[in-house]
């Protein structure tokens, strides 16, 4: 059945169908996730930072990591991407994902794999998307790295969960045993760790403040070029620093 065949009940019954939606998408007047807790998302959240996004990206290639039901994954087709791949781990997102392409009449490539895996894809992307994935991971500076080595050609648009602090210091690049006091700076880069849930998701694991996402983006060599609105990051592919360790990468 094609797209303009399917009627709005049958679009309403294959959404409830799909179980339940973390994507607030509309197709042909269906809503997905229409009391989502976040109210209309990720369309509020992609408005405050959408401007930062290439407008035209007529013939480049796309990747979308950890895509879900495909909303930056269509937005991306919208913008004129010549190939868009989006992945993500969980089969009943990309079931959902798969349903919301085929109503829309977007074609965007649908893969079941885990970041750590994105090697196997063979390839480099001009742009590459990794937005709510980094603070469900327990390796997360490990995916950074990946993406760095095998995925990311040109342009990374990065977005985490973040808590602590806004601020970002500068710092010397090395320190004595003997310092403690820079560790007390709200400023430094800190990671935190869940050992249980937060916000009820047990795969909640990271949670870094701001100066620690920058830091991190840096260390797997990518340059910050900006931070459209907040936990948001635009970067460039760059060198890796001369103290990363490869060996992590095998």
């Amino acid at each position: 059945m094609t797209p303009d065949e399917l009627t709005t009940e049958q679009v309403a019954l294959r959404v409830r169908s799909l179980g339940e939606w973390f994507h607030n998408l509309e197709l042909k007047g269906v809503r997905t996730a229409p009391h989502h807790f976040l109210g209309d998302f990720p369309t509020v959240f992609w408005k405050r930072f959408q401007h930062a996004f290439p407008a035209d990206l007529t013939g480049k290639t796309v990747l979308d990591i950890g895509c879900n039901a495909g909303f930056y994954s269509i937005e991306m087709k919208r913008r004129g991407a010549a190939r868009v791949v989006g992945i993500d781990s969980d089969a009943r997102y990309l079931e959902q994902a798969r349903f919301a392409t085929q109503v829309m009449g977007v074609e965007v490539e649908l893969r079941q794999m885990d970041v750590y895996d994105v090697g196997a894809l063979g390839e480099k992307f001009d742009v590459v998307l990794f937005m709510g994935v980094l603070y469900h991971l327990r390796h997360p500076l490990l995916a950074l790295d990946l993406l760095h080595e095998h995925v990311v050609k040109d342009l990374l648009i990065f977005q985490t969960l973040e808590r602590g602090g806004d601020a970002v210091g500068e710092f010397a690049n090395d320190y004595p045993i003997t310092e403690r006091a820079i560790f007390h700076q709200p400023e430094y880069p800190k990671m935190h760790f869940i050992e249980h849930d937060y916000a009820g998701d047990p795969t909640n694991w990271w949670v870094p403040n701001r100066a620690c996402s920058e830091a991190m983006l840096r260390s797997a060599g990518f340059e910050l070029l900006e931070r459209p609105t907040r936990e948001v990051y635009l970067c460039r592919r760059g060198e890796r620093p001369t103290a990363a360790y490869p060996e992590t990468l095998q």
